[in-house]
C-alpha cells in the first residue's frame, strides 16, 4: 500500500472514532432542554428539547442575544447560554431516569447581565435532599457572558439515589431538580444535560479559561456591594460576599480534559483533506 493511501486510512481511522465518540454521548441522553428557549442540536449532537416551563413556571429571557458572543462555547453552542429560566421564588424540573447505573447531571449557565461578583448567588438541590451545588456565583467563576457548566456525578440503585456520601428515596422513576432563591437575586438556569452510563472522555466540555485572573480584573469591571436593578429579578444588598461551599468530596475536574475539545477543529481540518488525499491515492 502507498503512503498516500495509508495516511488516508489513518484519517479515515481518525473520523470514525470521533464518530462513534459523537455517537456514544447522542444515544446516552436521557434529558436534554433548552431552558427558556425552543429546541436546539448543539455542537456534539445533543437535540435540546423546548423549555416545558415555556409559560408555566418563571420567566423565559433571551437577555443574553445582547451579547455578541458566549466564551468557552462554540458558535452552535451559544444559544444555549444565550436563553435562560429564571423566577422570583425557588423553581425546577423533574427528570426522568432510565434504571440503575451511574449518571451525569451537566448543569449550563452564563452570566449575561451582571458586571460584578457577589450579585446572583444560589444554589441547587437534587431530589429533594442533595445540595448538588452551594452558593454559585457565575460571575465570580468566569465573569460576565461566558459559558459555565457545573457537572453532577451520582448513582441510582434499587430505587435509590446516591450522591457522594448521601443517599435519598427516588419516587415515581423522576427525580427533582431544583434551582432554590438566593439571598441574592433569583436563581437560573441556561441549560440542562442529563447522561446515564457516559465515558469520561467523551462527555462534552468547554474551552479552559483564557487567563487565571479574577473575573473582575479581565473585563475592568468595578466590583458593587449595592443592589442593582436587575434584568431578570430583585435584588437584596448584602455587604459581605457569601463564599461557595463544597458539598462533599471533591468531585472529577469537569475541566481536566478540555483539551480533547480543543483537538476537535484540528480532526475536521485534517478529515476535510481526505477527498484529496483519496484523488492522489488513485493516480
Amino acid at each position: 500500500m502507498s503512503l498516500p493511501c495509508r495516511l488516508v486510512s489513518l484519517l479515515l481511522g481518525i473520523v470514525l472514532i470521533i464518530q462513534s465518540i459523537t455517537l456514544t454521548v447522542q444515544q446516552n441522553v436521557i434529558y436534554a432542554i433548552n431552558a427558556g428557549g425552543d429546541s436546539h442540536v448543539d455542537s456534539h449532537g445533543i437535540k435540546y428539547a423546548r423549555d416545558p416551563l415555556m409559560g408555566k413556571t418563571g420567566t423565559e429571557s433571551d437577555y443574553g442575544k445582547q451579547l455578541l458572543m458566549i466564551n468557552r462555547a462554540k458558535p452552535n453552542d451559544e444559544l444555549l447560554y444565550q436563553t435562560e429560566r429564571y423566577h422570583h421564588d425557588t423553581f425546577g424540573y423533574d427528570l426522568p431516569l432510565a434504571g440503575d447505573g451511574e449518571y451525569v447531571l451537566i448543569l449550563k449557565f452564563c452570566e449575561v447581565y451582571f458586571n460584578a461578583p457577589n450579585m446572583k448567588v444560589f444554589d441547587v438541590l437534587l431530589n429533594n435532599r442533595h445540595m448538588v451545588v452551594t452558593d454559585l456565583d457565575i460571575f465570580s467563576l468566569v465573569g460576565k457572558g461566558t459559558a459555565h457548566d457545573e457537572y453532577v456525578y451520582f448513582t441510582v440503585s434499587r430505587g435509590r439515589l446516591y450522591f457522594k456520601e448521601e443517599d435519598s428515596e427516588i419516587r415515581g422513576g423522576k427525580v427533582k431538580l431544583e434551582f432554590l432563591k438566593g439571598y441574592k437575586d433569583n436563581p437560573k438556569i441556561n441549560a440542562i444535560v442529563l447522561i446515564k452510563g457516559y465515558d469520561e472522555a467523551s462527555l462534552p466540555r468547554l474551552t479552559p479559561l483564557v487567563s487565571e485572573q479574577p473575573p473582575q480584573e479581565i473585563l475592568g469591571d468595578t466590583i458593587l456591594n449595592e443592589a442593582a436593578p436587575t434584568g431578570d429579578g430583585d435584588v437584596q444588598t448584602d455587604a459581605k460576599a457569601k463564599h461557595r461551599k463544597t458539598s462533599g468530596p471533591k468531585q472529577p475536574n469537569p475541566y481536566s480534559l478540555d483539551e480533547s475539545s480543543m483537538m476537535l477543529p484540528v480532526f475536521i481540518a485534517i478529515g476535510a483533506f481526505i477527498p484529496l488525499l483519496f484523488c492522489l491515492c488513485r493516480l
